[in-house]
């Protein structure tokens, strides 16, 4: 038995938030100790060369989970092959009130709505230049609650200058349903407007800091055919170097008359599964050969990361199955997608 499985009665014994907190104050001494490494096992190297980066393998750990990059270097003991901090926004805020993470184990899937809740992008910036880490490490920017949304584009520029010169990627989260309005960032002139804006001053920020750094965008789950296909020719026609899909849903139609079924917020984990997959095949159809694309949404093994790929997806990203299965699911994801099992 693994020693997650003898710890997870007791984190699902305290409140969802409480146990996330628990977890990221435990890692720091686990990793000092060696043990964090033994419960994750070897780390598989599997090295893919994708946006002008050498990845160790083809799993990551997706954003939300170390929002200011305060626990880097323990999280690279579990054997990613790229890590991704934030959702980072200028200015600190608290997100909103509790309870807002909850737990749905019937179906390994959680419903948040923690709206952006971190330390801003000063203590951000100052956990990224302590960082050892030297694998592919990965910044999520965002807007604050509080900035209208006519100003987002502001809050998106200011976090790409701050984070440019330390980030190896950066992401514009447009998709969390918890910051009100955001979701409209992915539709029409709105997007337009805005991968405009960052195509500008990341050819400015190139030029100053004479470093090149891949600029993706995730989008959510719930588009359909017609939207997803807009945004592929927005990705393409202002020269964005990737694509993360996708974010938690809206949907409930899989958790419909379960406890906290109902809750507001994005749900993740099993559920958003299919629906994750479905716009990474949908993008694939719409975007040019190579174009990479991020797959995130329900990985909950190894068979499941491998249809990421299937569906399209270049690499692939966990969160929710981490909850569920613990430290080892990192190396039977990065096993099964590695070049000799597929």
């Amino acid at each position: 038995m693994s020693l997650y499985r003898l710890a997870r009665p007791l984190l699902f014994a305290l409140d969802a938030e409480q146990a996330h907190d628990l977890t990221l104050a435990s890692i720091g001494p686990m990793a000092a100790s060696g043990a964090l490494r033994l419960a994750a096992g070897p780390m598989v190297d599997d090295p893919v060369d994708l946006l002008g980066l050498r990845f160790a393998n083809r799993i990551g750990l997706a954003a939300g989970l170390d929002k200011n990059a305060a626990h880097v270097d323990a999280l690279s003991q579990m054997g990613f092959g790229f890590i991704e901090v934030g959702t980072v926004t200028p200015r600190p805020q608290s997100g909103n009130p509790r309870p807002r993470i909850f737990r749905l184990p019937q179906r390994s899937a959680l419903i948040n709505r923690l709206g952006f809740n971190n330390l801003g992008l000063d203590a951000f910036v100052a956990n990224l230049a302590r960082t050892g880490y030297r694998g592919v490490l990965g910044a999520n920017i965002g807007k604050n609650a509080d900035t209208p949304l006519e100003r987002a584009t502001d809050d998106y520029l200011i976090g790409l200058r701050r984070v440019w010169p330390l980030a190896a990627y950066v992401t514009v989260n447009v998709s969390s349903p918890n910051t009100s309005g955001l979701r409209s960032l992915q539709e029409g002139e709105a997007l337009d407007g805005l991968l405009a804006a960052l195509d500008t001053e990341r050819t400015q920020l190139s030029r100053t800091h004479r470093r090149s750094v891949p600029l993706l965008v995730k989008i959510a789950p719930d588009l359909d055919d017609e939207r997803i296909a807009f945004i592929a020719a927005a990705l393409v026609r202002h020269s964005i170097d990737g694509v993360i899909a996708t974010n938690t849903t809206l949907a409930r139609d899989a958790v419909k008359g379960l406890p906290h079924g109902e809750e507001a917020g994005g749900l993740s984990g099993a559920p958003v599964f299919e629906a994750s997959n479905r716009v990474i095949r949908a993008l694939r159809a719409a975007l040019p050969p190579r174009y990479p694309i991020v797959g995130v949404g329900g990985v909950m093994s190894g068979k499941d990361a491998h249809a990421k790929l299937a569906a399209g997806a270049d690499l692939v990203q966990v969160y929710t199955g981490l909850i569920y299965r613990g430290p080892t699911l990192v190396g039977e994801c990065a096993r099964a997608l590695a070049s000799g099992s597929r």
